[in-house]
């Protein structure tokens, strides 16, 4: 029986005599605000499946947390928001904020030769890294990626737009910064409006129409209140995930590489190419399902010359005349670069 006892006494001894083991690494929660639907085909195409990569990477030591439909943050309030801490990482629609990002809007220029999100994405992120004057604009945020729509287009509720003359005097949806001055400069009356809003505005004709990139026409539903669409290549749109900057700092740094791993240049593409470049056909789906039609005009060449003539290749050096007036002596050395990406 003595025996015995010593030997338990001894057993315990010897498992107290080993180390500890190390404490599990805590998980790491962050959270993601976004203005879009999760049904909507970016979230689903792009923003889930980086958000995947990211957590599986990280093999639990990663959580991302949505709050999707401006439920966290509104889309026009997400730079305050995110720069402030209501959430850690949020979708930023650039041209909500003309004045804050105003050389990086050499991406939104009208009619520059972007054929693809994939590719615009790709020089957005290109640009971001080699200027840094451009990255100063973002201050308190951090990019994680930047990206772009393929070219926006022209939907309208009531009436086909075929020509330069048919557009003038519509009130057109269309973002800040150089949108806006080609929007003048075809004769159309310009307007803001977040997206969220637009499906109401074209519904009730407070609006004829707005440029679009095919995602936001799936995810706001935007082809059950305007159905004519009119195919010209009008300006990308560019978007930013954006993180708060002292949060990401504050990341261990494993963390921060695992996050960056799926970000910068690469996700910026991802981003594009998931989010835009495939949406058209999600689109068809739709208005199949729903019976619905389209009446697709795409403005031929001759046609797009003449729209470029007046709100293209003038808006670009008005551009560089105006950023350096405000003291962006390389605005002229950006746009050339950024024209050189695009015959990459």
């Amino acid at each position: 029986m003595i025996l015995k006892i010593l030997t338990a006494f001894g057993a315990m001894a010897a498992v107290l005599a080993l180390p500890a083991a190390a404490p599990a690494q805590d998980v790491v929660k962050l959270t993601f605000a976004d203005q879009n639907s999760p049904t909507g085909w970016g979230p689903l195409h792009a923003l889930y499946p980086w958000i995947k990569e990211i957590e599986e990477a990280g093999k639990g030591r990663i959580k991302i947390e949505v709050f999707p439909s401006q439920t966290l943050i509104k889309g026009i309030d997400m730079w305050k928001g995110i720069s402030s801490g209501i959430a850690d990482i949020g979708w930023c629609v650039q041209g909500y904020w003309p004045e804050q990002t105003p050389l990086s809007d050499v991406m939104s220029l009208p009619f520059l030769p972007v054929k693809t999100a994939e590719q615009g994405s790709a020089m957005a992120w290109k640009l971001y890294e080699k200027y840094p004057s451009i990255q100063k604009e973002y201050g308190a945020i951090q990019p994680l990626v930047i990206h772009t729509t393929s070219p926006n287009f022209l939907i309208t509720a009531k009436k086909q737009v075929k020509t330069l003359e048919d557009i003038k005097g519509l009130k057109i949806r269309v973002l800040g910064g150089p949108p806006t001055e080609m929007a003048k400069a075809l004769g159309a009356v310009p307007a803001l409006l977040p997206m969220p809003d637009m499906y109401q505005a074209l519904d009730k004709g407070v609006f004829d129409g707005a440029a679009v990139p095919w995602e936001a026409v799936h995810g706001f539903r935007l082809y059950e209140v305007a159905k004519n669409v009119t195919m010209v290549p009008f300006y990308s749109s560019y978007f930013s995930v954006c993180a708060n900057r002292q949060k990401m700092q504050s990341l261990p740094k494993d963390v921060r590489d695992i996050i960056m791993s799926k970000s910068g240049l690469e996700g910026s593409k991802f981003w594009g190419k998931n989010f835009f470049d495939s949406a058209e056909g999600g689109v068809m789906e739709r208005t199949k399902a729903a019976n619905i039609e389209l009446s697709r005009y795409d403005l031929p060449a001759a046609e797009v010359a003449r729209w470029n003539k007046v709100a293209g290749e003038p808006l670009w050096d008005e551009w560089v005349k105006k950023m350096e007036g405000k003291g962006h002596k390389e605005a002229r050395d950006i746009l050339n670069t950024a024209l050189e990406l695009a015959k990459q």
